[in-house]
C-alpha cells in the first residue's frame, strides 16, 4: 500500500525528528515529495510505502505523537 499525506506539524512538533523516527520504528519507505518548514510550522507531503496494516499502525502513530494528517486527494479529469 502506498499512502499519500499531508503532514501539519506545529509548534511542538516541528522541531522533531519525526519522519525519520516514523521510518526507524515502522517498516516503511517514506518519501517526501514537498515541504515547508519554518519556525513555528511545518507541512510535508509524505508518500508512506509498505504493507498495509503497518501503513495504517505509522500513521496512527504520527497521529499520536501530536501530527495532523490529511490524505492527499488527486483530481483526475479524463476528457
Amino acid at each position: 500500500m502506498q499512502l499519500r499525506v499531508y503532514l501539519t506539524f506545529d509548534e511542538s512538533t516541528v522541531r522533531e525528528p519525526l519522519i525519520w523516527k516514523l521510518a526507524k520504528e515502522f517498516d516503511v519507505i517514506t518519501n517526501i515529495r514537498t515541504a515547508e518548514v519554518k519556525d513555528h510550522m511545518g507541512l510535508v507531503g509524505l508518500e508512506i510505502d509498505g504493507e498495509d496494516a503497518v501503513v495504517e499502525a505509522a500513521t496512527k502513530w504520527l497521529v499520536e505523537q501530536g501530527v495532523n494528517v490529511a490524505p492527499i486527494e488527486q483530481d483526475v479529469i479524463e476528457g
